[in-house]
């Protein structure tokens, strides 16, 4: 049976824009739900500046306890080589680090544009230790908050450029703000895995704004991707991305991959629960179509 890698980014995109602090024995019993609901990859959270982001002033903790537990493989995301630092000292050997393709977008996120992040990303990449994986997320790869549609030129341009620092990354397209549709989805995976058939590993970020979420990943797997992100409860949402809403709700893209008879490893009966009570926090930004009411749309379809 053929099978996909779901990233569950929840602990860390789904909570980072959530204004009430979310005590850390919260976070850390989602964590523990979501991997005995076999959750086998998870983005826990990122290192980055508390006073940008408070809710993740915890990152250290919630990494260290995560790492304890031994039940997940734990990523973070780290904004810069500032940061990619700090997590590797406090424990991590997986990062994901984040550039957008959009200068507009990349200066609102971490105040620097693409090329600059891009040669930050080469020191962090060239003083890590031996070890460390890395993931590379193009943020703004199909769309841009402030500057609109994102040429796909312009991601051939920067993930070229990016590939030479760490030709080993795993590369995922974001879709940000989650305008991006099927076709354009397709068509820009069709163009970056043509010219860079050395990469062995391709990765999808949905957003639901626009309900575009399961019909985006299922356009992406039907071009070759095999590893998604997803957050429970369908939370989420950049702050640096003015419009943007949820997360693709992980729930229901095990609901759409059990349909088309494709392997997650994940428990949807379990997840169920763990969605609602995401939705349910304080503050909490949800979008998505409730995962446990049954539907025959276009996305919940296989072909």
């Amino acid at each position: 049976m053929t099978s996909v890698q779901i990233v569950e980014v929840g602990p860390r995109d789904g909570f980072q824009n959530i204004g009430p602090f979310i005590p850390t024995e919260t976070k850390i019993a989602m964590i523990r739900g979501l991997a005995a609901a076999g959750v086998r990859r998870m983005e826990i959270t990122s290192f980055v500046s508390p006073r940008a982001i408070p809710q993740l002033a915890d990152a250290a903790e919630v990494l260290a306890n995560v790492l304890a537990q031994g039940a997940v493989l734990p990523q973070v995301l780290v904004p810069n080589a500032r940061y990619g630092h700090k997590a590797i000292e406090a424990g991590a050997r997986f990062l994901s680090y984040v550039i957008s393709v959009s200068e507009s977008h990349s200066r609102s996120n971490v105040r620097v544009g693409p090329n600059e992040a891009l040669a930050d990303y080469a020191r962090l990449v060239a003083e890590a230790p031996a070890g460390i994986r890395m993931r590379l997320n193009l943020a703004t790869a199909f769309h841009c908050p402030f500057e609109g549609m994102t040429p796909a030129t312009a991601v051939l341009d920067l993930l070229g450029r990016a590939l030479e620092v760490r030709p080993d990354a795993e590369v995922c397209l974001c879709d940000t703000t989650g305008r991006g549709t099927p076709d354009q989805v397709a068509a820009l995976f069709d163009s970056v895995m043509t010219a860079f058939p050395e990469v062995s590993t391709w990765a999808m970020h949905a957003h639901d704004t626009y309900g575009h979420g399961r019909v985006n990943v299922r356009a992406a797997y039907e071009r070759g991707v095999r590893i998604f992100d997803s957050a429970i409860g369908g939370l989420g949402g950049c702050p640096y991305a003015p419009g943007a809403s949820g997360n693709v709700a992980t729930e229901d893209i095990v609901r759409l991959f059990q349909n088309c008879g494709v392997e997650t490893g994940m428990d949807l009966a379990a997840l169920l629960p763990l969605g609602a009570a995401a939705a349910a926090l304080p503050g909490a930004n949800c979008s998505h179509i409730p995962a446990n009411t049954e539907t025959n749309t276009a996305q919940n379809a296989c072909k």
